[in-house]
């Protein structure tokens, strides 16, 4: 007889272990996983539970960090972009206190113009520059918190949020993330999502970034 092939609860275990995942969230893993191991077959919870496991050890939880090279981002600027010299020589200052202070901390930079002027564009090339992945999220009429900070595994269709799907788009944890049309976010009763884009922008607390589907803290 041909040998079975590995059921789900033991692909997942050897993934959780060979995983590079925190320990308090293998800890979350490993608990849902149980979780997997007691449900009933045909139970409506196994989807539910195997689509967590799938984003947990999808997600990226550790930052490569790469040198600035200050010569190169300007090369790569002048190239994608003809003019907008002033933008340009602010972007190449602000990589260059990066560089100096190695700032290790999430920075921002907010481009302002009218439509057509390369703010989206100066986004990619500053990625080029960095050599990091780029992601883009366009905010525009979003009016649900849960867009930005996800939904709750409980509802049915739930999904993480747009920041974490991104960055597990990315396949890292340090790309660069255009956030773009931020100021045309509505309000509705379904919550502020300004408010929710609050935590992922401030330096304090985006450390800890909680998304209502991921459950556990992340930078």
């Amino acid at each position: 007889m041909c040998s079975s092939d590995l059921s789900d609860e033991d692909d997942y275990r050897n993934r959780i272990d060979a995983s590079d995942m925190p320990d308090n969230v293998r800890k979350v893993a490993l608990k849902e996983l149980k979780k997997l191991e007691a449900a009933p077959p045909g139970s409506a919870e196994i989807n539910v539970i195997m689509n967590y496991l799938d984003l947990l050890l999808e997600m990226p939880w550790h930052c490569d960090i790469h040198d600035i090279d200050i010569g190169n981002a300007r090369k790569v600027l002048d190239a994608n972009h003809y003019g907008i010299d002033d933008v340009k020589k602010r972007v190449i200052e602000h990589l260059a206190v990066m560089e100096l202070k190695k700032e290790r901390q999430g920075s921002i930079l907010l481009l302002v113009g009218p439509p057509g002027t390369g703010k989206t564009s100066l986004g990619r090339s500053i990625a080029e520059a960095l050599d990091r992945k780029y992601i883009r999220a366009s905010l525009g009429g979003v009016r649900d918190e849960s867009e930005i900070r996800g939904h709750r595994r409980t509802y049915i269709g739930a999904l993480p949020g747009r920041i974490i799907k991104g960055i597990k788009d990315a396949g890292t944890m340090n790309p660069v993330f255009v956030l773009d049309e931020i100021d045309k976010l509505g309000i509705s009763n379904q919550g502020d999502p300004s408010a929710a884009l609050l935590e992922v922008l401030d330096p304090e607390q985006n450390a800890s970034f909680s998304d209502h589907y991921l459950e556990v803290p992340y930078d």
